[in-house]
């Protein structure tokens, strides 16, 4: 890659790291910081990189991070779009589509997701491709699975790969179902005539004859508030309001998930807080199954 620019990739890298106060992005400030903004191990564990890596990269060393590594580092840096587009260029990468699972999650957004910390959230696309999420949401739903093209897609797995629809109750699939039909097809309406959701639509379409019924119904609602029933392997069905707040241009949501206090669905949030990500079933198949909504 000789076009990769190492010494002033390193420099915007250090100099965004010194403008992101730990409070900015979820973190304590914790005594006697002896840097501006994050330490360079804070920025690597937003970003899921190891900190030898990141070192490696803000060094100016060989080190030639993917598009993915890219795209994580500017979603744990805050970058607007022409900083993120100004790192790519640095870094000899083509820029990212406007959308899809490898997608710059908005930065305001971002802010509103770094600030929910006692509830689970994430930001996902118009196709409910999962962009990043909390430790929360990643402890309720799982973690969003590492695929690109249309398995990227919760929608898409949902009408081809029964196993996704384990997170919730089966009385509860023909309403979900029918919920994902009503939204794709504003989305698809919103777009226009775009190749990603006619190929997806095709797609499934052909893969699954009840998809291909309820979007024959042209029904449209574009899912903005629903009451959930999520099924967790250790603390069982958990009742919880689902809450989604669209970006303007409406190509991605803010989705959080909240429950009255006083009722159990309020109780097992608290307890999903201290259990985490521990999978205490020994099943793990549960929690791998990938980002739900």
């Amino acid at each position: 890659m000789e076009g990769v620019n190492l010494p002033e990739l390193a420099a915007f890298l250090k100099s965004r790291r010194a403008r992101v106060r730990p409070s900015d992005v979820g973190l304590p400030t914790g005594p006697r910081r002896r840097v501006p903004g994050l330490r360079r191990e804070e920025v690597a564990q937003l970003a899921g990189l190891s900190a030898d890596y990141y070192t490696e990269i803000e060094r100016g060393s060989n080190a030639q991070p993917s598009a993915q590594t890219l795209a994580a580092l500017a979603r744990a840096l805050r970058l607007n779009d022409d900083e993120r587009d100004h790192l790519f260029h640095l870094a000899d990468r083509r820029i990212p589509a406007a959308h899809g699972p490898t997608a710059h999650a908005q930065p305001a957004l971002l802010g509103l997701l770094d600030r929910l910390t006692t509830t689970p959230a994430q930001v996902i696309t118009d196709l409910h491709e999962t962009l990043v999420q909390n430790e929360l949401a990643a402890a309720l739903v799982g973690r969003h699975p590492k695929v690109r093209g249309p398995a990227a897609s919760f929608v898409y797995r949902w009408f081809t790969d029964p196993a996704t629809r384990g997170v919730y109750p089966p009385d509860d699939h023909p309403y979900h179902s029918r919920k994902f039909v009503a939204d794709l097809q504003a989305v698809a309406a919103r777009r226009g005539r775009d190749p990603e959701v006619a190929k997806m639509v095709a797609s499934l379409r052909h893969r699954s004859e009840e998809f291909a019924a309820l979007w024959d119904t042209h029904d449209v609602a574009v899912r903005r508030t629903d009451h959930k029933r999520i099924v967790h392997p250790t603390l069982g069905v958990i009742e919880l309001d689902c809450h989604s707040l669209l970006s303007e241009d409406g190509r991605q949501r803010l989705l959080w998930f909240t429950a009255p206090p006083g009722t159990e669905g309020a109780a097992q949030l608290e307890l999903l807080s201290v259990i985490g990500t521990q999978d205490l079933t020994g099943d793990v198949s549960v929690r791998s199954a990938g980002h739900r909504a």
